[in-house]
Formats: structure tokens, C-alpha cells, sequence
């Protein structure tokens, strides 16, 4: 049972910022959908919904000022793209992930990448209370939105530790500070997310998302059990327009991160998804596009294969 022996609702982030700050046992409080499941005793707890940041509005990603309430408002309300102004999303903390999953217009300059993603986190009315904020900060092994997010020009805001990118934060260690708000750059992006779950709304076996944009590919990893790592640049060496050849070769150092074996799939299992998602969002980012039945019909044979992994699994187990 979760229990709290103090709490607080802050009318600001600094105010929120400041009480966190008083004491390592406190813990701040967004959606709540995760950490209503433990059963712990936490000394004080704060709640930032009155802090204004359930807000998506268009910035300047270099100073990070709003455009314009004007400007602001038609993009929270999800107007299609178009010539809006700024150059960035912001996204707050106390966004829920449905909110986001359903923004037209950031869907649109994104590919649909954070769509695909949290179309399959358990349902709709749990990602009307999920926060982005929460999501992120808890850098979950198992998060859609994380793998989602990495491979684009992100950067997240902490109240303390200020900005930074998005692959810098996934791999830091546990920070006593507040996220305060996601910011995405527009990108001339081209980017495609897979994932294969066992069943409908489960958790993730293993995810991926690709992402082209300045002329290069970037690749994330997630729910490898552990949580989404960032494959780009050189650690991926994949032209812009590659062959065959090199779309094999990079999939084969996905293939080669560090994976694991839990209940939904075993580390050689993951292994192969690695390769084989790894190709289909790479190439769906570039534009090639499986006709008919078939991309149905290659979930099936993953999903088969899955299972058949796991009867492997038990057999050796017994």
C-alpha cells in the first residue's frame, strides 16, 4: 500500500523546486500511475498539476520562449503544421500521453513516431492520466515513449540541472530534480517506430525507433528488458541512402547491444527482434513502405517465433 505522510500541492516549479530540495525522501508526484503500484511509505510528496505545465505550444528552441499566446493556442489545440511559428515543441510535464498521442499538428512534423508508440500503452484512460513528464523522468525499461523520443532533436528541462539532450538524460543516473518540460526541434524528420508485444496493450518485448534528419540515421533500442539506448552517428554507420549491404550490417549492431531474458522473451529472442525491427523501421523511414497484408503477416511469423522462444525457454528451465 502507498502511503504518504505529507502532502503538498506547489503553485510553481520553483515553489515545487524548493521543497524537494529540503529533503532526499521526498518525491514529487505527477500522473501517479506508476507509483500508485508500490507499496512504500514516502515522507513527503509533491504535486505539481497547479504549476502550468500541461501545456504544448510552439517555442524558439534556442532561447525556449513561447512565440505568442496567439501562436501558442492554435498549436496546443492541434492545427495542422503548416508555417507555424518557432522552430520547437514545447511539451510540458503534466501532459498526458493520450493529449500528445492525439496533437495533430506535432504528430505531423514528427511522422507520427509518439502516435505510434502510445496507441498500445494498456488504454486510453490510463494515457489520459500517464504524464510525459512521469514517463520520462522514471526512464522505464519497458517505455514506449523513451525509444520514441530518443532518435529525434530533443532535449528535456530540469528545474535544477537546466537543459539538456534527451540521450544525455536517458543516461544519467537517478537526479533529484523535476522535469519541467520536453522540447523538440523541427527537424525535416523522417522516422518510423516498431515494437512487438505478445498480446494487445502488454508490455513492450522490444521496441525501436528510427530517425533520419541533418543528413543522418539514428536508431533507439528499447525494452531490452532495460531502458532505451541511443544508437547514432558513427556506433551506427549507415549512409543517408544505403545499400542493402550496410542496412544488414546496421542492424546487425543493434543486434549486438546489451539484452536480457525476462518473462516476455528471452535475450537471443531479442536479439532477432533487434535485426528485424530494426530493418522494418528503417526502412518504412526511408520510404519503403511493405504493400498489402504483408506487414500484418510479418507480426504474426514475430509473434509465433516469440512464443516458440518461450517454449524453448521453459523447456530448458525444467
Amino acid at each position: 500500500m502507498l502511503q504518504f505522510g505529507k502532502y503538498v500541492r506547489a503553485a510553481s516549479v520553483q515553489e515545487a523546486y524548493d521543497l524537494l530540495k529540503r529533503g532526499r525522501s521526498t518525491r514529487v508526484i505527477g500522473g501517479g500511475v506508476w507509483l500508485r503500484l508500490q507499496d512504500r511509505r514516502i515522507a513527503t510528496v509533491i504535486d505539481i498539476s497547479d504549476c502550468g505545465l500541461d501545456h504544448i505550444e510552439r517555442i524558439d528552441f534556442e532561447s525556449g520562449d513561447p512565440v505568442g499566446v496567439e501562436a501558442a493556442g492554435a498549436a496546443a489545440a492541434g492545427a495542422a503544421p503548416g508555417k507555424l511559428p518557432g522552430n520547437a515543441w514545447s511539451i510540458g510535464a503534466m501532459v498526458s500521453l493520450h493529449a500528445l498521442e492525439t496533437h495533430t499538428a506535432f504528430n505531423a512534423s514528427t511522422c507520427g513516431v509518439f502516435e505510434a508508440a502510445a496507441r498500445d500503452i494498456v488504454g486510453v484512460q490510463m494515457r489520459n492520466l500517464a504524464t510525459v513528464g512521469g514517463s520520462l523522468y522514471g526512464r522505464f525499461g519497458f517505455s514506449d515513449v523513451l525509444t520514441a523520443l530518443l532518435p529525434l532533436d530533443c532535449e528535456v528541462e530540469l528545474a535544477g540541472a537546466g537543459r539538456m539532450p534527451i540521450a544525455e538524460f536517458a543516461e544519467a543516473g537517478y537526479m533529484h530534480d523535476i522535469l519541467v518540460r520536453l522540447i523538440v526541434r523541427d527537424r525535416d524528420y523522417r522516422a518510423s517506430f516498431q515494437c512487438l508485444r505478445r498480446s494487445a496493450t502488454d508490455f513492450p518485448v522490444l521496441n525501436v525507433c528510427a530517425a533520419r534528419w541533418d543528413g543522418s540515421w539514428r536508431v533507439a533500442v528499447g525494452a531490452r528488458p532495460t531502458r532505451a539506448r541511443l544508437v547514432a552517428l558513427d556506433a551506427l554507420a549507415l549512409p543517408a541512402e544505403f545499400t542493402e549491404a550496410e542496412l544488414g550490417a546496421a542492424c546487425e549492431r543493434l543486434a549486438q547491444l546489451p539484452m536480457g531474458t525476462n518473462m516476455r522473451g528471452s535475450e537471443r529472442y531479442r536479439r532477432h527482434l533487434a535485426r528485424e525491427l530494426g530493418r522494418r523501421a528503417l526502412l518504412e523511414a526511408a520510404g519503403a513502405h511493405t504493400e498489402g497484408d504483408a506487414p500484418r503477416a510479418e507480426a504474426a511469423s514475430l509473434r509465433t517465433t516469440a512464443a516458440a522462444h518461450a517454449e524453448g525457454d521453459d523447456a530448458r528451465c525444467s
